[in-house]
This record gives structure tokens, C-alpha cells and sequence, in this order.
């Protein structure tokens, strides 16, 4: 697999780059953790049946369509009636640096999973919408973005992670919740966050690229190729099954571009460039609903043809740009 260095992106794609000290160091001392869980100026990351809650802003962060969001925050007490409890809560990191900088708190405010409506006892009226980071993502400036997508994977993976695939006893959370516990003492097996990463890719051949589409996207909707990448294989191995899979494509040239935290639910995208070098175009119905070659002059009249390109929250979008731009 190639590195191409040429042309890397000089801003992180959307939920990467945030920044923040996540101050793994202090997650191993519970006693620091329940101090901050139960101090005032910590501040809760609160999500509602995998949504966030922001508020719309015009203090200048990331915008997109005239509108830009920003996350809102809120103290222990303020969510300590409203979600799990308090040693259910995940220790996302400091805001400000050193030991002494505001802790930040991931909790799930679900509750019962029959509720149509977020909790609220009226001390949330006003403080802003729980809406879904796939719609909101490109209106959040790069550190919150991150933040809140850091945010609901954790807080995704414990939610599936409360009983023990080994023995299905009950686990209990450990090191500021980024480790699930087995509670039978025979068993004890430790659970972590795991990340599954998926290969995106933008296949070329000479003047024109191959986009797919499937049918549950919106009308007209076309975007790069992708998989996850299966037990046993390289990266550039995906890339090369999940291109001849799809479309029939066999391509080479393979070349890393750029990658994106994708919580949805905890995936990692690495996104790369690939040339065809054989095969004929076949659409894997199973896959697809149509796949296509596009010409740039495609691009340039997509409004005439019925033409859309991915959202900007997707690294799919970065990645036809990029080849765009030449």
C-alpha cells in the first residue's frame, strides 16, 4: 500500500482532531473520579437514545447551509436526576489541561427505552435540542464535533456491553467507565472500547470515478465505496475485496488519504485512493442498488443530471473534493 503524503488534508475531517487531554492516567484512581463526578464545575456530556444535545449559536463555529451548533454542557446536578447513575457515567478527559483542568462526563439519558420524549424535570427547557450527529456533525466546530463523538461510541459500547459474553453475568464499570467488569469472580473477564475500521474508498480511471449508491439514501445520493475490513487481511486487502465485491472493479495504486472517527455506531474510517487496473463495472445488488462511472464534467452539471454528492460530515465527501481539486 502506497503513502501518499502529496495532498493531505490540512484540517481534520469532521469528529476527528478535537484535542482534548483524555488524561488516561487519572481513569485508574476512583477516588479522583468520584471527586469530579460529584463536583460542581464538572461538566456532563449528556445523550439521548444516541443523540446530542446542542443548541444552534452564531459565534462563529463551523457552518454550513447559514446555521452552526454548538454542544451543550451541564452540571452533576443537573443530570444526576435525568440519567444512569453517576458510576455509569464515562470519564471523557479535562478541558484546559493538568490535573486541575474541568472534567468532562459522558451520560445516557435513555431511560426507558419505550419513551418517545427526553427526560426532563424543567430544569432542561431551553438548554437546547438532542438531535443526531450525522445531521448536525458539519454545523459543529472541529473540537466539539470530536468531543461528541467521543462521547456517544463510549457511551454505545457500554450500553451493549452490561452483561459478559463469556459467562452472561452482569459487569460493573472500572477506570472512569473505559472498562466493564465481569462480576462473577470465577470469570472476571475485562471488557474495552473496541473501534471496527472500515475502508472508504474513491476508485479513478483516468478522467472519471466510481461512485455507488444504496437505496436507502436520499434521491439522487452517490458516494465512494466502502467495508469493514474482515479478520485476517490487510488494509489494502479490504480495499481490493470491497471494490471487486461491489462493483467488479480490480484495482491497484492504493493510497491512504486520511481517516475519520465514525460513531455510528463505533467505527473507524480509512479512507484511500485507488486506480482501476481490470474488470468491467457490475453492480452487486446485494450491496447497491447502482453504481456509475462519473466524468468531472459530471460534477460540474450534477444539479442538471440529478447529481448529489455525500454530506459534508463524511469523509466520502473529502475524498471526491480532493480528486476534484485535482
Amino acid at each position: 500500500m502506497a503513502r501518499d503524503s502529496h495532498h493531505r488534508p490540512r484540517v481534520a475531517n469532521p469528529f476527528a482532531g478535537g484535542g482534548l487531554d483524555r488524561a488516561t492516567h487519572l481513569r485508574a484512581d476512583p477516588r479522583w473520579i468520584s471527586e469530579r463526578v460529584s463536583d460542581p464545575s464538572s461538566r456532563i456530556v449528556p445523550v439521548w437514545r444516541s443523540r446530542s444535545l446542542v443548541a444552534e449559536t452564531t459565534r462563529g463555529l463551523a457552518q454550513a447551509d447559514g446555521m452552526a451548533y454548538e454542544p451543550v454542557f451541564l452540571p452533576p446536578a443537573a443530570v444526576a436526576p435525568l440519567s444512569e447513575p453517576p458510576e455509569e457515567w464515562i470519564f471523557l478527559g479535562l478541558e484546559g489541561g493538568g490535573k486541575d483542568g474541568r472534567a468532562l462526563f459522558a451520560a445516557d439519558m435513555s431511560g426507558r427505552s419505550g419513551e418517545e420524549e427526553p427526560p426532563s424535570d424543567g430544569s432542561l427547557d431551553g438548554a437546547g435540542e438532542f438531535l443526531d450527529l450525522r445531521g448536525v456533525g458539519a454545523m459543529l466546530g472541529q473540537p466539539e464535533g470530536s468531543l461528541l463523538a467521543y462521547a456517544r461510541a463510549l457511551l454505545t459500547w457500554s450500553r451493549g456491553h452490561r452483561f459478559c459474553g463469556r459467562c452472561g453475568s452482569p459487569t460493573r464499570p472500572g477506570q472512569g467507565g473505559h472498562v466493564r467488569r465481569c462480576s462473577s469472580d470465577p470469570c472476571g473477564t475485562e471488557n474495552f472500547p473496541r473501534t471496527d475500521p472500515a475502508i472508504i474508498v474513491l476508485v479513478t480511471d483516468g478522467d472519471r470515478c466510481l461512485l455507488g449508491r444504496k437505496d436507502i439514501w436520499p434521491e439522487g445520493v452517490y458516494s465512494t465505496l466502502a467495508g469493514f475490513v474482515e479478520p485476517g487481511e490487510s488494509l489494502s486487502e479490504a480495499v481490493v475485496r470491497e471494490v471487486r465485491e461491489e462493483s467488479g472493479i480490480e484495482v491497484g495504486s492504493i493510497r491512504y488519504r486520511s481517516s475519520q472517527p465514525w460513531p455510528f455506531p463505533a467505527s473507524l474510517m480509512l479512507g484511500f485512493r485507488a486506480e482501476r487496473v481490470g474488470g468491467e463495472l457490475t453492480v452487486a445488488r446485494q450491496e447497491l442498488v447502482d453504481a456509475r462511472w462519473f466524468e468531472r464534467a459530471d460534477f460540474v452539471r450534477r444539479r442538471e443530471i440529478g447529481l448529489r454528492l455525500p454530506g459534508r460530515v463524511s469523509i466520502s465527501r473529502r475524498l471526491i473534493e480532493e480528486w476534484l481539486a485535482g
